[in-house]
């Protein structure tokens, strides 16, 4: 079917275009996989190595994230992002079978890990662009948010069914039997993204060249950005958002679940309430395909959920703490998905890979990085102070989107 008669086709609900649902599969596939390479990562840097030093294997894939991401956003716009997601995941299949078979021959070292790690992180800062880039290319712009739904719940679902997926491959034959699996994973993508048609950008296909310096259109993504009345404030937004959350909720629940006896079990819990209510979120935007008074709601929530993060670590007993935790997440999970929906509506195609890049370098390139800090920070004053600070952070970011006008009265399309 040629790009000019899906552009005249009429409108289908995203969970019955079969468009959405092919990306759906691919995506949903691409996610479990990439838990069960992360489980099977770990695993053998901890038979290999030493805690610390597994610790820092698992850490490495973060930096050509973080120094790679506004370029991979380039590459996605020139190139399409059709063509970058497919690329990346042959190359994340063709690594991860590679390491089976590594595994298989012999014990490599931690060097060998480590390098694996690192190419993952670069592949990643091109994946993560253009993934944020493919739903306006395959869905009507009135069934973005819905679409935003659906993809939160197959993370979601990535993350519950990975991690088993993984230690029942360990179990069975080792990290390369759990290698060997996030490899089939990500080929299980590829004929879905390969039967994708895109529609053609608005723009004219502006955004899909491969000519002139890589800065300059680096450079136009930002100048875009800058001069765009909701998404420059909405950007501010989301790197506060993830720099107050993202230490916090993934080095802060082990040490409070450690301080406060609860144990591995109670991690687990916390993980899943937190998981449940973020999955209820995405189901609501999937199932009602848009919020009213978006950009009010989201600021309102980001406040609201900030108030959670800090009452977590005054929590007393387990079961409030888990309900707290779902709490946390249902909110989190509709300012997440209010903030990616309005990227996706506000945001001219042809840049979109750019303004993913942006918006995804708090969480996936800068706050990792800053988890040691986190850690070092709770070591020396508690977790409740950590908690009370990152919540702060939260709600300044909720607080700022409340009091920038354009932001405030942002709606996403009926």
């Amino acid at each position: 079917m040629s790009a000019a008669v899906l552009a005249a086709a009429p409108p289908r609900p995203a969970h019955r275009d079969p468009q959405v649902l092919r990306w759906l599969g691919a995506y949903t596939a691409s996610t479990v996989g990439d838990s069960v390479y992360y489980l099977a990562l770990s695993w053998a840097a901890v038979s290999s190595g030493s805690p610390a030093q597994a610790g820092l294997v698992m850490a490495v894939s973060a930096v050509p994230r973080a120094l790679l991401l506004l370029f991979g956003g380039v590459i996605a716009d020139r190139l399409g992002p059709r063509r970058v997601v497919l690329a990346s995941d042959t190359a994340r299949c063709l690594m991860t079978l590679g390491l089976a078979a590594v595994l298989l021959a012999t014990s490599p070292g931690l060097w060998l890990l480590a390098a694996a790690a690192l190419v993952f992180g670069a592949v990643d800062a091109v994946f993560l662009p253009a993934v944020g880039a493919l739903p306006p290319r395959i869905a009507a712009r009135d069934q973005l948010a819905r679409v935003q739904g659906l993809r939160g719940l197959a993370y979601r679902m990535g993350s519950v069914l990975g991690a088993p997926l993984g230690g029942l491959a360990v179990a069975t034959g080792g990290p390369a039997s759990a290698f060997g699996a996030a490899g089939a994973l990500f080929a299980l993508s590829l004929p879905l993204l390969c039967a994708l048609r895109l529609r053609p950008l608005p723009t004219g296909e502006k955004g899909e060249k491969a000519d002139g310096p890589v800065l300059r259109d680096l450079a136009d993504g930002l100048r875009h950005l800058r001069g765009h009345r909701v998404l420059g404030p909405l950007m501010i937004t989301i790197l506060l958002a993830d720099l107050g959350f993202v230490g916090p909720l993934n080095v802060g629940l082990a040490l409070l679940a450690d301080q406060r006896g609860w144990g591995a079990p109670g991690i687990g819990w916390l993980l899943a309430g937190f998981g449940a209510g973020a999955g209820a979120a995405s189901l609501l935007l999937a199932v009602r395909g848009r919020l009213p008074r978006a950009g009010t709601t989201l600021g309102w929530t980001m406040v609201l959920g900030a108030v959670a993060v800090a009452a977590l670590a005054f929590a007393p007993r387990l079961p409030v703490a888990v309900a707290v935790a779902v709490a946390v997440g249902l909110l989190a999970g509709v300012s997440g998905a209010l903030c990616h929906a309005l990227v996706q509506t506000e945001c001219d195609p042809a840049y979109l890979g750019r303004v993913s890049a942006v918006s995804s370098l708090g969480s996936l390139g800068l706050a990792p990085l800053g988890m040691p800090l986190t850690g070092a920070a709770a070591g020396l004053w508690g977790t409740g102070p950590v908690f009370v600070a990152g919540a702060a952070v939260c709600a300044l970011s909720g607080a700022f989107a409340l009091t920038v006008p354009s932001l405030r009265r942002a709606e996403l399309p009926r």
